[in-house]
């Protein structure tokens, strides 16, 4: 029987290890989305993000390895996640009070665009560990994979979220790594790829920590430019 073949099992491995990995994003984008929210506009938006964004991959499983192959998508994806990690990194009290009212959907919109800029991957990489089983237990394992993601960026998120409110630096870290996510995901587009392996080589990180740096840097000059007008 195919389940079990120990081929499926190491594949199950390597998919649960691969959420663990690829989560920690998505619980991040999630919990800076909802952090000015009140406690149960909180609860509905991480359980509604989370569902969504599991909804989204399942039809990107469909494409994702074609889609990869679009020559600046990702640059495309990458610039997204920077405006997402600097509107989000400068969000103050104020703009949280005017977004109360439609604060939910917001969040939830928030957490949709970053989880498509970051999410081709991340399938690529839950499809890529299945593949090792025998063909009639890939989309099984498949959709274990993406169902145990569920899980893991509802509890990720949460407790991220009682973090950020002791902890306030937690903020900017989050904000950093959604910057240092986007270079990443910039050096490996088919567009400039060869160019970044021909002229940058092992440069790669550098671009990641540029693109980190850039985020909090902006992200920092937005929210004192916001607190100067509200002055």
């Amino acid at each position: 029987m195919d389940h079990l073949d120990p081929s499926v099992w190491f594949a199950l491995f390597k998919i649960v290890w691969a959420d663990l990995l690829l989560s920690g994003d998505n619980a991040v984008v999630i919990a800076l989305a909802t952090r000015q929210l009140p406690p149960r506009q909180q609860r509905h938006a991480i359980i509604g993000g989370a569902a969504a964004a599991i909804v989204m991959r399942v039809l990107l499983a469909l494409f994702a390895i074609e889609l990869l192959q679009l020559p600046g998508l990702k640059l495309v994806g990458a610039a997204l996640l920077v405006w997402i990690g600097i509107k989000l990194m400068s969000q103050g009290e104020e703009e949280a009070q005017v977004r109360e009212a439609g604060g939910l959907w917001a969040a939830v919109r928030t957490i949709l665009l970053a989880d498509l800029a970051m999410s081709l991957d991340n399938v690529v990489a839950i499809a890529a560990a299945a593949s090792a089983a025998p063909a009639p237990m890939r989309p099984v394992l498949l959709a274990v994979g993406l169902g145990l993601s569920i899980p893991l960026i509802i509890f990720g998120s949460t407790v991220l979220l009682k973090l950020m409110e002791r902890v306030p630096a937690i903020i900017t870290l989050g904000a950093a790594l959604l910057g240092f996510v986007a270079g990443e995901m910039a050096t490996t587009d088919v567009l400039v790829h060869d160019w970044v392996q021909a002229h940058l080589h092992d440069l790669d990180y550098t671009v990641s920590l540029l693109g980190a740096v850039t985020v909090v840097a902006l992200g920092l000059a937005r929210a004192r430019r916001q607190k100067a007008g509200a002055a």
